[in-house]
């Protein structure tokens, strides 16, 4: 891959986040972090300076990437945060839209009669839409959306909602693609309309995503 990021700095957030309920169990998700990581990695071969934020995943660090590990929504925004300025962010990492109210202390056991338990769940900060109003808001903004249901108007209603430059969406829940397989099929929405990248391979999807970025990233000619 020609070095068509050289001298950019991008900041790529994968993985889930884990929201503890209590020192023994958390509200997660099945984010396998491949996807963001596949990114980050393109990104780098293509002589960008990377920075991935990475929720609990199971994956090595690929080369010539600096990495930051969190847990949760919260810590996720700030390590996003504290990374800027940069060029480009991509959010590909799954992050909870609601945490516990509260921790306990300590286990939360069954006790006897109960035939329930309600959980009191608040508002995650949403890392994207700040981002994207934020004063040192990086020249590209791409947020990912993972849906199982009308992807391309879901993905519409992200790009407008959180006013963000390109939305890369796919359909999860099918068998070998999306959160825990190799594959993947992205439809990445900007202002003027959609373009399919996949099916295929995460690694090789990234490339093509990464290579967005880069044309994007052109200045104009006046």
């Amino acid at each position: 891959m020609s070095a068509s990021l050289a001298g950019r700095r991008m900041v790529v957030s994968a993985g889930p986040t884990y929201e503890d309920l209590d020192p023994v169990r958390f509200l997660g998700n099945r984010s396998s972090g491949k996807m963001g990581f596949a990114v980050a990695a393109a990104a780098a071969r293509a002589g960008a300076d990377v920075l991935l934020v990475a929720g609990p995943v199971h994956l090595p660090t690929p080369d010539g990437v600096a990495r930051v590990d969190v847990r949760s929504a919260a810590q996720m925004h700030a390590a996003v945060f504290d990374a800027l300025p940069a060029d480009v962010y991509v959010g590909a990492a799954a992050v909870a839209d609601f945490t516990p109210a509260q921790v306990a202390p300590s286990k939360i056991k069954k006790r006897p009669g109960e035939d329930g338990l309600t959980l009191h769940l608040v508002r995650t900060r949403d890392i994207l839409a700040e981002l994207a109003a934020d004063a040192r808001r990086p020249r590209l903004v791409v947020g990912f959306a993972a849906e199982t249901d009308d992807v391309d108007g879901n993905a519409r209603h992200k790009l407008a909602a959180k006013r963000v430059d390109l939305v890369a969406a796919n359909r999860v829940g099918i068998a070998g693609s999306g959160f825990e397989g190799d594959d993947n099929t992205l439809l990445v929405h900007d202002a003027a309309g959609q373009r399919r990248f996949g099916p295929g391979p995460k690694t090789a999807i990234a490339a093509e995503l990464v290579a967005l970025i880069a044309q994007r990233l052109v200045p104009e000619p006046p």
